[in-house]
């Protein structure tokens, strides 16, 4: 079997997952990989067939996305041309992890696409999802990389299709202890405010994880570090707690490593907000941002903030089984008419087809 298995490559939390699935996947096909975006620290330890501009948010400095270079930096005809041209015929199974060009060429060539992400988990109505409606933020999950079939990773099993987190090997063989210090990753805020802001508990010492900066700056109690993957795990592993945005593999990881767990979805970034709702839903506390009314919450996780435990077996090769049995197959089927997700499928793809022309 000929199997394409495509990667966003926004974040790091997509390529970590690869790199479990990648030598799975080698084992039982013949395999090519394709990655597209920006904004990943990581790199992968395999040939990479091909390699796209892709589209990436961009992540701003106040908490959020910044949309002003996120749309700065979109290329949307040679979007177009890039899923026009990538032959997706040639491949027996398109597996995506959340990749819009592998998932936008197989809708333009009516070819089925399984969805295998945290995304297709997200979208899933059985998962928690925010009290506040995002309906641009629904859209862009549903239709940025539509797929004919999903299979999702989440937190916890909201239905059959949904899985618990792949967790990497390098962090399940860790050992973890308690130094006393807290890890703190959040890209969405400049390194000066997370200064301001984490210097108000003057009895901790931070590890702080920045995108920001090449270099390392200690002032106080605080030490700032460039991303640095080996670093980052070992100083999560050994933590007593990780302060972290919403996202899903850093979160999930500190989980497993039984760490005390505190985050702060990003503004405007409805997948993140999912992740929040799922995680509050387990008793991880959860605050909006660091404005000084939130800073009492944090003051009080330091002291009191639970542990909350988990459950993540390593399933990934039995899923992986299912998908290339041909399972999705039974699973790839149109919406069923007059349903609500047929009719948002009729208004919104041809409008979509239409944008990238």
């Amino acid at each position: 079997m000929k199997v394409l298995y495509a990667i966003q490559g926004t974040g790091n939390g997509h390529l970590s997952r690869a790199l479990e699935i990648v030598p799975i996947l080698h084992k039982k096909c013949q395999l090519d990989i394709l990655v597209s975006g920006c904004q990943a620290d990581l790199i992968l330890p395999f040939d990479v067939k091909y390699r796209f501009h892709g589209l990436s948010f961009i992540f701003g400095k106040k908490g959020g996305v910044d949309f002003v270079e996120t749309f700065s930096q979109l290329e949307t005809r040679s979007f177009y041309d890039q899923a026009r041209q990538l032959p997706v015929e040639d491949y027996d199974l398109i597996i995506s992890d959340f990749e819009p060009i592998s998932a936008w060429a197989c809708s333009f060539k009516k070819k089925p696409c399984v969805a295998l992400s945290h995304q297709a988990a997200v979208i899933d109505p059985n998962a928690p999802h925010p009290k506040k409606e995002d309906r641009l933020g629904k859209l862009i999950l549903q239709y940025y990389a539509p797929a004919t079939a999903y299979y999702g990773f989440h937190f916890q099993r909201f239905s059959p299709d949904t899985f618990t987190p792949v967790i990497r090997a390098q962090v399940r063989e860790l050992e973890p202890t308690n130094q006393g210090h807290y890890t703190v990753y959040l890209p969405a805020y400049a390194d000066e405010l997370l200064l301001k802001k984490l210097s108000k508990f003057q009895e901790v010492r931070w590890e702080v994880f920045s995108k920001h900066n090449r270099l390392p700056i200690r002032q106080g109690n605080i030490e700032i570090k460039p991303i640095d993957n080996e670093l980052f795990i070992k100083s999560m592993a050994s933590s007593a707690g990780v302060l972290c945005g919403a996202g899903f593999e850093t979160p999930a990881e500190a989980l497993y490593l039984g760490k005390k767990l505190l985050v702060v979805p990003m503004k405007r970034q409805y997948e993140q907000h999912c992740n929040a709702a799922a995680l509050a839903s387990m008793g991880v506390p959860v605050v909006k941002n660091l404005k000084p009314k939130n800073l009492p919450k944090i003051a009080e996780w330091l002291h009191e903030g639970p542990v909350i435990p988990v459950d993540y077996p390593d399933k990934t090769e039995q899923i992986l089984d299912r998908i290339l049995a041909g399972d999705y197959q039974m699973k790839a089927e149109k919406p069923k008419k007059g349903s609500f997700r047929q009719k948002w499928h009729e208004a919104i793809m041809p409008s979509l087809r239409a944008f990238f022309v």
